[in-house]
């Protein structure tokens, strides 16, 4: 069994999440999907508009995640791969070169795979908050 990890915050779960996932999926036959603690999340200076069990809860349903698992910092990674005996870490482009991920390459296969485009969650973020405001201003 081939097993795949990746990592993300998931807030505001949308189309560009479910895209990464199912080719995350498709590389393997087990996914496994770290997601962001909000301490993490505070050490990153992101603040996920869900709480980590709520964006746990969205993750497991979705069909091709077979298991969901805490990121609590930065330096679990290489425990992740090997405590989980993953075969292939897969990140977005916008991680690609990065030493996080690189320094994996000796114990697993490092994949990047392209972002969506036209789609993020501080996309839909900075979407909604204009939409407040024309909302509010009559507009």
């Amino acid at each position: 069994m081939k097993r795949i990890l990746t990592y993300g915050t998931y807030d505001l779960l949308h189309y560009g999440h479910i895209r990464l996932l199912k080719r995350a999926k498709a590389l393997g036959d087990y996914l496994i999907v770290a997601i962001s603690t909000e301490h993490f999340n505070e050490i990153k200076g992101k603040k996920a508009y869900h709480n980590y069990e709520t964006r746990k809860e969205m993750l497991e349903a979705v069909r091709y995640v077979d298991l969901v698992i805490p990121e609590n910092d930065w330096d679990q990674k290489r425990d992740d791969v090997i405590n989980y005996h993953v075969d292939t870490v897969v990140m977005g482009s916008d991680w690609d070169g990065h030493e996080k991920f690189e320094n994996l390459r000796d114990i697993c296969e490092v994949v990047y795979l392209d972002r969506t485009e036209g789609v993020s969650t501080t996309k839909i973020k900075e979407e909604l908050h204009l939409s407040e405001d024309n909302l509010y201003s009559g507009k």
